[in-house]
């Protein structure tokens, strides 16, 4: 496997001075929410985007380069302008003008590429061949999956522990290091990846016994919209016995309205997508299970919260 839990303590140790160690909410005493749309950037990515940065030492001249929905761009352009070091970022053109807006006031050098997240990603790819500049994947990056694992981490220190934890998948780094850091992956607790129907990376990628690819549309394409899983994802969350949920579009409309109407977090759809399989009943939990919610990504407009 290539990455370990020791990794994610090493990523703690690293990064901590650099990212929010962000709250958790208490619902009910069987309902949690970690809130890592409150994290830099207005996601989670921001850890990994540290970890992969600070892990390799002295970075070039040239900086960093990425390829992202929005969200991992957003947290490498933050991590980079902390660091002293350019970025430049690849984005498709289902990217929201929020994030886009976001990545030029972080000081981004922007490239908008391609009509989805892979095309950007082959854009990236080829520009840091030419550049030397060192590449910060969004998931499938074992120094980002490591620094996502402490959202893992974190979660157990502030509850004390969980039965399940309902968390987002796209290209699957978040829930991989999820997984490892919460201790999942060797009898912890159950890992429930939550999907987009019309983005299920996970859930085909378990019918395949691999990643495979698949269409990309609908409300979270520009968080959740890798069109397949990442290797490393696939393995720690098969390690891990994660299941497979899949919500609607309109059930991920309905919880990002809920979290705003309910608690005021101001989440975008990516990132209300795993409360998305609580509320719409898409996952049961079972009498007195105590489970926690990723909600993960806030880089929305906000005049759009009332109506989902």
């Amino acid at each position: 496997m290539t990455v370990a839990y020791a990794d994610v303590t090493a990523a703690a140790g690293r990064i901590g001075a650099h990212v929010l160690r962000t709250p958790v909410l208490e619902v009910t005493p069987e309902l949690v929410l970690k809130l890592e749309l409150l994290q830099h950037s207005g996601s989670f990515k921001v850890r990994g985007a540290f970890n992969r940065m600070l892990a390799a030492g002295a970075l070039p001249e040239s900086g960093v380069i990425a390829a992202s929905g929005g969200n991992h761009g957003l947290a490498v352009a933050y991590a980079a302008r902390a660091l002293g070091v350019r970025a430049e970022i690849f984005v498709p053109e289902v990217t929201s003008p929020i994030k886009v807006a976001g990545l030029r006031a972080l000081g981004a050098r922007i490239n908008q590429v391609g009509a989805i997240y892979s095309e950007a990603a082959d854009a990236a790819a080829k520009r840091a061949a030419e550049t030397g500049a060192l590449s910060v994947h969004a998931y499938d990056q074992a120094e980002v999956v490591a620094g996502q694992g402490t959202t893992g981490l974190e979660l157990m220190e502030q509850t004390g522990g969980v039965d399940t934890v309902l968390v987002a998948v796209g290209g699957g780094g978040f829930a991989a290091g999820v997984a490892l850091g919460s201790g999942a992956v060797g009898g912890g607790p159950r890992i429930v990846a939550v999907e987009p129907e019309r983005i299920p990376t996970f859930h085909e990628a378990l019918k395949a016994g691999g990643p495979v690819s698949v269409t990309v549309s609908g409300v979270a394409a520009d968080s959740l919209g890798a069109t397949a899983l990442g290797g490393i994802a696939y393995d720690l969350l098969a390690a891990a016995g994660a299941r497979s949920v899949l919500v609607t579009e309109d059930a991920i409309v309905a919880a990002r309205r809920t979290l705003w109407e309910k608690h005021r977090l101001a989440a975008e759809p990516g990132g209300a997508t795993a409360y998305a399989a609580l509320l719409s009943g898409a996952y049961r939990p079972e009498p007195g299970e105590r489970v926690a919610v990723l909600v993960c990504g806030s880089n929305t407009d906000p005049a759009t919260l009332a109506t989902g």
